[in-house]
């Protein structure tokens, strides 16, 4: 059984309330207080879920530079208050970042849910993308 440290359970939580502010922020139309304490919140949180090390290792990888410095540059923007072109960036840096585990998610998804077509749905965007 995995072992889930106290730094870990705390990261889980401001993992949650980062994502819970960056979504308020874009439902009260782009409020840029919201989503700059949003995504430091969420960039605190994972950073004590995997740790130091294992999140610069995994932002600034060779392969991964373009997601990271859309990702983070966007944050910079938002930071800077413009919201709506710094979440734009956000949102592209993320799906370049993630685009490995996407597949990996909805064949999971397909799986955990009998149900009909989203079982379907899940199976086709899982797609044959490779895990590389």
């Amino acid at each position: 059984m995995i072992s889930v440290t106290e730094w870990q359970k705390i990261g889980v939580g401001i993992t949650g309330f980062g994502i819970f502010f960056i979504l308020l922020g874009v439902l009260l139309y782009f409020d840029s207080v919201l989503l700059a304490f949003g995504n430091l919140l969420f960039l605190t949180g994972l950073s004590l879920i995997i740790g130091l090390r294992r999140t610069f290792s995994f932002f600034f990888q060779m392969h991964k530079l373009k997601g990271t410095s859309f990702f983070l540059g966007g944050v910079v923007i938002v930071l800077l208050r413009w919201p709506l072109l710094g979440m734009v960036l956000e949102t592209y840096g993320f799906l370049n970042l993630f685009k490995g585990f996407f597949p990996v998610a909805f064949g999971f998804l397909g799986n955990a849910f009998n149900i009909p077509f989203l079982s379907a749905l899940f199976q086709r965007l899982q797609g044959t993308s490779s895990m590389v």
